[in-house]
């Protein structure tokens, strides 16, 4: 069996996916933490492995950059592959000062202005929760591993934050606030995830680590950059043992 963006046979693909955007940082998860791993798809160069972590069986596959992308994606890998839970792990831009370069985000619930869901599913829908069945295993594991995760609502994007002027953010954030919802972090993938998640009923939740910040200018080195990349990998790798 296979789809016309995905190779790999059916049974290739465990039951939990941890995704990533770039397919280069899927690579980096499986060949540092997966025992026994393979390449399991390259179609469009959207690495798949399936291997073993702790023993456990595990998939690690990229969603490239967008909704557009994730939505397809994650589509296949539920609704063909039969995949149970899907754990985005990417990074984000801070929307409050209290976040700090590589923190570690956890999403609550997620809000987009995209048509996403019109386009798709003939849906008015802009806000869609994670999953929080997920989001404790997360948490506990984030704990284990005395690593800070910091929970709060996010905002996916069409457009990449940081090219967004003062203004133009001070306009998009006086249309989203409300007494219900205030984002943390910003991304561009979550909501698509999360969406298809609840319409084909399984579960998924985005985790990001912070990589900008419009109250931050401090450089990371490319040192800081994996450690902080690392901390969250290590996180969904151990939530996915008790999914």
């Amino acid at each position: 069996m296979s789809t016309p963006h995905n190779e790999a046979n059916l049974g290739d693909i465990a039951k939990t996916v941890i995704m990533p955007g770039d397919p280069l940082r899927a690579k980096h998860i499986a060949e540092k933490f997966l025992d026994n791993y393979k390449l399991v798809n390259q179609v469009r160069n959207i690495y798949t492995y399936t291997g073993e972590y702790k023993g456990n069986e595990i998939t690690v596959m990229a969603s490239g950059m967008g909704m557009p992308s994730m939505g397809i994606y994650s589509y296949e890998l539920f609704k063909f592959y039969d995949v149970k839970n899907i754990i985005r792990i990417g990074s984000c831009g801070a929307y409050v000062p209290d976040l700090n370069l590589f923190d570690i985000v956890l999403s609550k619930s997620i809000f987009t202005e995209s048509t996403y869901a019109l386009g798709f599913n003939n849906d008015d829908c802009h806000f869609v929760n994670a999953s929080k069945e997920l989001n404790e295993i997360i948490k506990e594991s984030a704990n284990s591993n005395h690593i800070k995760l910091i929970e709060g609502d996010t905002i996916s994007n069409d457009s990449f934050d940081p090219y967004m002027t003062q203004e133009n953010f001070d306009k998009f954030m006086d249309r989203v606030h409300n007494q219900d919802f205030y984002p943390l972090s910003a991304e561009m993938e979550a909501f698509a995830l999360c969406y298809n998640a609840k319409i084909l009923n399984k579960k998924a939740t985005c985790l990001m680590t912070v990589v900008d910040s419009r109250f931050e200018t401090k450089a990371a080195t490319s040192e800081e950059r994996e450690q902080g990349l690392d901390n969250m990998i290590k996180i969904a790798l151990d939530a996915s043992l008790k999914c």
